[in-house]
């Protein structure tokens, strides 16, 4: 009779170690993928939450505003609203004439382009500095949908001293770690409020790049001031339709 004999081949350490380690690393992407998914669902529930909380706090502010005024026109009085807390500045001439002053506040500004756009924080010191610059920039007040415009269509942050643009939450989560700032409708309301981490979450904003406006500047008036019928200078609520044609 012929004898068979069966030979256990006896698997490599090696390969064993290499089949453990693969395991181990398919188990940790699975918990992984996992974790994430979690997260990206407790996420969309609080930017939805956020949103919500965000669009009623304007509402009540707007409903108190119109009371507000109804209320002075019934004692015959006039209402007059809050001091603005922040400006929309755009720089509308190039570096020809510019002043070394000038230059310095417009860097400060971040306005080193022509058409170039930023917010900037209204107090006694910005409010001298933008008079020092008026002869190059225009600014005014923005509402909160020209802010909402603004990031949704022309908005780019700052990561790693790159420019990406702002299509997705975690650009912004990553870019605002540590200050609460966490999707885009937290980064509007950051700024329209002027509130505690507005520099780093205006800082993280890469300045705007506006086209020229439909219809361009005309260089007759660009140099005049906007109270002379220019283009220069403070034009207060103006700004919005500005910006609606620079967008």
């Amino acid at each position: 009779s012929i004898l068979h004999l069966t030979v256990t081949m006896k698997t490599p350490e090696s390969v064993l170690k290499k089949q453990a380690t693969q395991a181990k690393i398919a188990e940790a992407a699975l918990a992984e993928s996992k974790a994430a998914r979690a997260k990206k669902k407790a996420d969309k529930k609080a930017f939805i939450a956020n949103a919500e909380k965000y669009q009623a706090e304007y509402e009540a502010e707007e409903k108190a505003a119109i009371a507000n005024r109804r209320e002075a026109k019934a004692k015959g009085g006039f209402y007059v609203p809050a001091e603005p807390k922040i400006a929309l500045v755009i720089r509308i001439r190039g570096i020809i004439g510019v002043s070394p002053k000038a230059k310095k506040v417009l860097q400060l500004f971040r306005l080193r382009q022509i058409h170039n756009a930023t917010f900037v924080k209204l107090n006694e010191a910005t409010i001298r500095m933008l008079r020092l610059i008026e002869p190059y920039v225009t600014y005014g007040y923005p509402t909160r949908h020209t802010i909402e415009k603004l990031i949704y269509k022309r908005g780019f942050g700052k990561l790693n001293k790159q420019l990406i643009p702002i299509s997705e939450n975690a650009v912004i989560e990553e870019g605002l770690q540590g200050t609460g700032i966490r999707c885009v409708a937290d980064l509007i309301h950051e700024i329209y409020t002027v509130g505690p981490n507005f520099k780093r979450a205006n800082n993280f904003l890469w300045p705007f790049k506006l086209s020229s406006p439909n219809g361009g500047f005309s260089s007759k008036t660009k140099l005049l001031h906007f109270l002379e019928g220019g283009e220069a200078g403070a034009r207060g609520e103006e700004i919005n339709k500005l910006v609606k044609r620079m967008i």
